[in-house]
């Protein structure tokens, strides 16, 4: 599979988000670790997690756990998969998100983090949502003292606005590696974080860059170019938004869920499809 930069660390052009595997809709455990292993026979080299991914409020970090059983069952060489995690989002349990970013949280979220992925530092750790209740510049400077510490090795960022970017790589200078936003054909407002992400090097990750694409029935909007472009190249509407969405930038690193075999092989594949100039252009301008 073709390969893009997080830090220092090569990484495959499409990672796995392991999110489906842990909330509502959930499938048996042996179907996701199913899922971790056929990601990994397509070349798939980045897994994003977090500890709130979970459903309920007495499993937080099930999807951690799952991805570290996930890694260790697998009979290949895992050794240069990142995994990423993120810190300072909450489940309680009721199918409600909340926030804490409070620096004695997320200190404490990533010791339990190491525990369940069972290493000794993180590879890439990401403040996960911005918390109205905390000054952001103590959030990220608990993420420096964490890099410090030796517990995380390299720094990202989750739902940042460009200002918030900006405060990151002050506090963080070149330990900020990742800026993760929800970027898709359907939700394009996170273009000045992009935009900005590739201009100070780092990697913007989008998430949900499907953006219910993958959903039957959906592909009307500005989704029916890419059904048209797919249905022209003989590959899933999917592929087309995900290679699209590679074109955008070097520094993009499409992240799509997944919690069957077939979905995450499908989007891997879209790592070999090249769009031309032509079918960007119409895709960009939907």
């Amino acid at each position: 599979m073709r390969q893009r930069q997080i830090g220092d660390v090569p990484v495959s052009a499409i990672g796995l988000g392991g999110m489906p595997m842990s909330i509502e809709g959930r499938p048996d455990e042996q179907r996701s670790v199913r899922t971790v292993h056929a990601a990994l026979d397509a070349g798939i080299t980045l897994i994003d997690t977090a500890d709130a991914y979970h459903l309920h409020a007495d499993e937080v970090g099930h999807n951690e756990s799952l991805i570290a059983r996930a890694l260790a069952s697998y009979g290949g060489d895992t050794s240069a998969v990142l995994v990423a995690t993120k810190g300072g989002h909450l489940r309680p349990g009721d199918g409600s998100w909340t926030k804490n970013s409070s620096p004695e949280y997320l200190k404490a979220a990533c010791e339990a983090s190491l525990k369940r992925l069972g290493v000794e530092a993180i590879g890439l750790y990401q403040h996960h949502r911005p918390d109205p209740d905390v000054p952001y510049a103590d959030s990220i400077g608990a993420i420096r003292d964490l890099v410090d510490a030796g517990k995380v090795r390299m720094a990202g960022i989750s739902n940042a606005d460009p200002d918030q970017i900006r405060q990151a790589r002050e506090i963080l200078g070149d330990r900020l590696v990742s800026v993760q936003n929800q970027f898709s054909p359907a939700f394009r407002s996170s273009e000045p974080e992009l935009r900005l992400s590739a201009e100070l090097g780092l990697a913007f990750l989008p998430w949900s860059p499907l953006g219910g694409i993958a959903r039957a029935g959906e592909l009307g909007g500005r989704f029916a170019p890419f059904a048209r472009v797919a249905a022209d190249r003989g590959v899933s509407p999917q592929q087309v938004c995900l290679a699209w969405l590679l074109a955008l930038s070097p520094t993009v690193v499409p992240i799509p869920g997944a919690s069957r075999p077939e979905t995450i092989r499908d989007s891997a594949a879209a790592a070999d499809l090249v769009l031309d100039e032509a079918e960007l252009a119409t895709l960009s301008a939907t």
